[in-house]
């Protein structure tokens, strides 16, 4: 039985067979990843540059940018390699650096996400309190107990799936190393291990999860009882974007990580990790940019401040 030290590579799942379709292919995520670039890095420009951005709120959403931008560079940059260069392959430890970096990016992201719940929850309905529930110096112990948090968990995924004997190839049908796919092909029981682990941490990301949800109906509820109209469209438009990123988010990594066997193919594998992966960093800077004005107006100043070369 061949242990994990005979495997110096996996294949990855191919986009497509024929050379015309990969470049295609390659083309396609250049300009998703060139998008995700931009937004995000707009997005950590204005925030920085802008002194009225510098509140608690603005705070954890350069923090979401920069899990974004982390999380797509884990992934697409390979891909679009392997695209380029009509290969499949990556290396061992390059697999287990991704699996790494995957998980730590997406429970960061998570955590920060129920982090920026709590900070909507106190703005809106503990108004009076906001400035010492979420002064600055607890504002940072948060994003960085979402950040160590999402490292912790991202080394103890990382070291059990790749302690575990291979004895079923090394084809991973994705196009990326996603733990799942790593764990079919195990030959040991002790693969119970990670899976037992991955139950653990969806438990936490649901509790999260319900965490957010039980934050936004107190917090539409406040909403609803505001005589000014023009609050209850502010108030809604920055927290109905950020619910829809949090469902779409924790659905489908969830449904990608703890979906039956059963049920599994490579088309649906690939769309949910499309869906978890690559389209909310995409979707983020437009999600939460086109409803903030304030936001809108600094970015529209760093624009007009670049062109000008001021």
């Amino acid at each position: 039985m061949p242990n994990i030290s005979s495997v110096s590579q996996f294949l990855r799942l191919a986009f497509a067979d024929t050379r015309e379709l990969q470049l295609l292919h390659f083309a396609l995520l250049l300009g998703i990843y060139l998008a995700a670039l931009l937004g995000n890095g707009l997005i950590l420009s204005a925030v920085a540059c802008h002194h009225r951005l510098h509140t608690p709120m603005y705070f954890f959403l350069l923090n979401l940018a920069l899990l974004d931008l982390g999380c797509i560079s884990t992934t697409l940059p390979k891909a679009m390699a392997n695209a380029l260069w009509d290969t499949r392959a990556i290396s061992y430890q390059g697999c287990a650096a991704q699996v790494l970096f995957l998980v730590f990016f997406f429970d960061a992201e998570h955590y920060l996400l129920t982090v920026m719940a709590y900070d909507r929850y106190v703005a809106i309905c503990k108004p009076l309190h906001y400035g010492s529930l979420l002064g600055s110096r607890a504002c940072a112990q948060m994003a960085a107990a979402a950040w160590g948090s999402g490292f912790l968990n991202a080394v103890l995924h990382m070291a059990n799936t790749f302690s575990l004997p291979l004895c079923q190839g090394n084809a991973v049908d994705q196009f990326f190393c996603e733990i799942p796919h790593i764990l079919k092909l195990s030959c040991s029981d002790a693969y119970l291990r990670e899976v037992a682990a991955l139950v653990f941490s969806a438990s936490l990301a649901f509790g999260c999860f319900v965490f957010i949800v039980l934050s936004y109906v107190q917090v539409f509820r406040a909403v609803l009882r505001m005589p000014s109209e023009q609050g209850q469209h502010k108030a809604f438009s920055t927290c109905l974007p950020h619910l829809a990123v949090v469902s779409l988010f924790v659905s489908t990594g969830m449904f990608a990580y703890l979906k039956p066997p059963s049920i599994s193919s490579p088309s649906l594998d690939l769309v949910m990790a499309v869906l978890y992966s690559v389209v909310p960093p995409v979707l983020n800077p437009l999600i939460y940019s086109m409803r903030n004005q304030e936001l809108k107006e600094a970015l529209w100043k760093l624009m007009f401040r670049c062109v000008s070369g001021e």
